[in-house]
């Protein structure tokens, strides 16, 4: 929207010709707040910025220097090579952590059982089954991915059969335990996640619906209770899992990191329907807490990555110019078509504008050799790529906020009803954006998160 509600122009005008003229690297510092952008920028664009900063979670751990540059991360030494197969860098990272506050959770409570929700391709499940040993339900909604993360234990399992004595000795794991977790397909209904069974999949497999592995609020179908996780859980999905965690008994304790906050239920809701935000009394009752779809989407932004590419003056940054001025183009061509979910590619930086409209006009029902491309028009929004970037740093500088506010929502609202939680940044936000991890449990944590404030120094 940045051309065609002319966005520039509600900033403050004292603000305007300083953003204008700053390069990248001086947005970066505004972004950072390690050093001044300058001693000529207006006070007020500075106290925004250090307020932002002082009112967002830290997301760094204790004692780690903020300012290490990016760098993409490599093969974890921490996972046996076999668990490392179909799984991304990042997701390696995430999940070796994940898992040993998971095992800590497990001495903890006593609970060996763990069920994940959403557990897609099954990658966090194989690690806590195969590597760390512990009784696992994979919960996922999308019947494809639970074939396959069938299919993935199979694989490993074969391998399995061919080794011969045990893991080599820089392995810090050691061998692995040849029992693979229990994949379910099924939802979790979010009106009453602690129902007794699970709504079907999505697509609809054969056979009856699913049991479901959380159990009631009276306990588990077998008496036993259970450790929860959700590695980054979409939308309402971490909410309806804090709100099983607060019925049922037979939950001990809980581990989540939520991701697409836009796709949070907001209030008011129909009858019977609890919104994904807020939960917490407190929140709820506070003037000024709605936050918009555009406010909710924002908090997903990768700020610590943004400024990587400020630094670098990276060519990925005239992406935002070109969405924003094909958006102006298609409000020209057809006024009815907004805010359409358009992905002209992943290189778009890589491409001129006409080359990326041509892709995207079509995305949009619409006929590029009928738009304009090379007008004058559109060569002056091409110009102003630099005042594009600079609101697109301040939006990231409010993305941490908002998201704080719907983490601190959660908190609050297990702290209403006196359990035990806390915030954790247990990833490295320039691997894994959503880091923070939201754990909570029906005795005291401290014995759980000790040792926890650094991130894990494998990424070699």
């Amino acid at each position: 929207d940045f051309f065609t509600e002319d966005l520039w122009a509600h900033l403050p005008p004292a603000w305007q010709p300083v953003l204008a003229s700053a390069n990248p690297a001086q947005l970066a510092s505004l972004l950072g707040g390690r050093r001044g952008p300058g001693a000529a920028w207006p006070l007020s664009l500075l106290a925004f910025a250090a307020a932002a900063r002082a009112l967002a979670f830290p997301r760094e751990s204790p004692g780690r220097s903020p300012g290490r540059s990016p760098r993409p991360p490599c093969q974890s030494s921490q996972l046996h090579p076999l668990l490392r197969r179909h799984v991304k860098p990042k997701k390696q990272h995430e999940i070796q952590r994940l898992g040993e506050l998971l095992q800590r959770l497990s001495q903890a409570t006593g609970c060996q059982r763990v069920v994940d929700v959403g557990a897609g391709q099954g990658h966090l499940s194989r690690f806590l089954a195969f590597g760390l040993g512990l009784q696992v339900t994979a919960v996922e909604s999308d019947g494809r991915l639970v074939g396959l993360a069938e299919r993935f234990d199979q694989e490993l399992l074969r391998e399995l059969g061919k080794i011969r004595g045990p893991a080599p000795r820089r392995l810090p794991l050691g061998p692995l335990t040849p029992r693979p977790p229990q994949h379910v397909a099924g939802r979790l209904d979010a009106v009453t996640p602690w129902g007794e069974f699970l709504l079907p999949p999505d697509p609809p497999g054969p056979g009856p619906a699913a049991r479901n592995p959380l159990g009631g609020p009276e306990g588990s179908e077998d008496g036993g209770r259970v450790l929860v996780t959700g590695l980054h859980a979409c939308g309402d999905l971490s909410s309806a899992l804090l709100c099983h965690f607060t019925h049922s008994p037979a939950v001990a304790a809980v581990a989540l990191a939520g991701c697409c906050y836009m796709k949070l239920s907001t209030a008011p809701q129909p009858p019977g329907c609890p919104p994904g935000y807020p939960l917490s009394a407190l929140v709820a009752a506070l003037p000024g807490h709605q936050l918009s779809y555009r406010a909710r989407e924002a908090a997903c932004h990768a700020l610590e990555e943004y400024e990587g590419r400020l630094r670098e003056d990276s060519p990925h940054l005239r992406a935002h110019c070109y969405r924003a001025m094909l958006e102006s183009v298609i409000r020209a061509a057809d006024p009815c078509k907004r805010h359409l979910g358009l992905q002209p590619g992943r290189k778009a930086h890589t491409l001129s504008f006409p080359q990326y409209a041509r892709l995207g006009l079509p995305l949009a029902g619409l006929d590029p050799a009928g738009v304009p491309l090379d007008s004058e028009a559109v060569r002056a929004m091409r110009e102003q790529q630099h005042k594009v970037v600079a609101f697109c740093t301040l939006g990231q500088l409010l993305a941490p906020v908002v998201e704080t506010l719907i983490l601190l929502d959660r908190l609050l609202y297990l702290r209403e009803r006196g359990f035990h939680c806390a915030l954790v940044p247990l990833f490295n936000p320039r691997f894994s954006p959503r880091n923070l991890v939201l754990v909570a449990a029906r005795t005291p944590l401290a014995t759980v998160l000790a040792g926890l404030d650094k991130y894990s120094e494998d990424e070699d």
